[in-house]
């Protein structure tokens, strides 16, 4: 069992705190750090949880440490954790700066500490139900739209709502990127709201990304274009969707259509989507990696990456 502080109980904190409980075979949840004091006594009085008063002295009691503070506190926090040989979880955006992820992989290493980052859409039932797909996307296109939250507003929509996109964007693409343009608008906040970013690739593939989180409705899409078929990805409904054309003599069934090269058999698939708790099954699977030493799903490099890509594309927003 990983003996595990919780540091923030915000909005995601509380979630990650019920998960966290719920998964009571894997975790001995020690207690938490808050500094908002009225908060932290109501959360202690409600779970019968220790409301710790320093971060070290929580640290001190655990083998990990699960970080949902404000992004602003990742780095400090997460450097304590390592020189106390915490293992760590921390949620996206893993830092506030590129620089700060690159020092946070260095220690990590030093001190031969797990970490993982809470891209949590890794996890999402839509995109678990693709993983024995061959996917080889030639051009990929993602909407990421939210209702305007005040909470969020401390980062741009880039590291708000648009860095799940670009975390996966790397998990299937798997090449250096080449180029990135991008056009944004700041309306209700000091740094861009909506925001559209080209990604070529330096081995061919495009992608379209745009967030927004000044959205009358809510959307999480994404879609997949390879030379054997169209993927559609609903990260906010579960679902997902193949779309594949076949030559009329393969034996296939499905839809005929008349091509310039002939006819071709149009076959639909919807891959079954398993009903997860996807935060719950990303703290689980941090607590695998710990007591059986296995790689992590989605380690601190990954979180550096997406990062990286996106502090790329503020500074593309700033030049344009």
């Amino acid at each position: 069992m990983v003996k595990i502080g919780l540091f923030g109980l915000g909005h995601l904190g509380k979630i990650h705190l019920q998960c966290l409980l719920q998964t009571d075979q894997l975790f001995e949840l020690i207690g938490f750090y808050e500094p908002d004091s009225n908060r932290a006594a109501e959360i202690s009085k409600t779970f019968g949880l220790r409301a710790f008063d320093q971060p070290e002295e929580l640290m001190r009691h655990c083998d990990a440490i699960d970080i949902v503070s404000p992004t602003s506190t990742h780095y400090s926090l997460a450097l304590q954790a390592l020189e106390h040989h915490c293992h760590l979880f921390i949620e996206k955006p893993v830092t506030q700066t590129v620089a700060e992820a690159a020092e946070l992989l260095e220690k990590s290493k030093e001190k031969n500490c797990i970490v993982q980052v809470g891209h949590v859409e890794r996890f999402n039932p839509a995109l678990l139900a693709l993983q024995n797909e061959k996917l080889l996307p030639r051009f990929i296109e993602a909407h990421r739209l939210a209702p305007f939250k005040p909470r969020s507003t401390d980062v741009s929509v880039v590291l708000d709502l648009m860095i799940h996109d670009l975390d996966i964007l790397h998990f299937l693409v798997k090449s250096p990127i080449r180029e990135i343009r991008a056009h944004g608008v700041a309306l209700v906040s000091h740094s861009a709201d909506i925001c559209n970013a080209r990604l070529e690739f330096e081995n061919g593939c495009v992608a379209n990304l745009t967030a927004s989180r000044i959205s009358l409705k809510q959307m999480r899409k994404l879609r997949i274009f390879q030379e054997d078929a169209y993927l559609s990805i609903d990260f906010l409904e579960k679902k997902s969707q193949i779309v594949r054309l076949f030559d009329q003599d393969s034996g296939k069934q499905g839809i005929e259509l008349d091509t310039p090269s002939g006819k071709k058999i149009l076959q639909i698939e919807w891959p079954e989507a398993q009903p997860v708790n996807a935060i719950q099954m990303e703290l689980e699977s941090f607590a695998h990696s710990i007591l059986h030493n296995q790689a992590v799903a989605v380690p601190l490099y990954d979180g550096y990456q997406a990062l990286k890509t996106a502090e790329q594309i503020d500074s593309a927003l700033k030049k344009s």
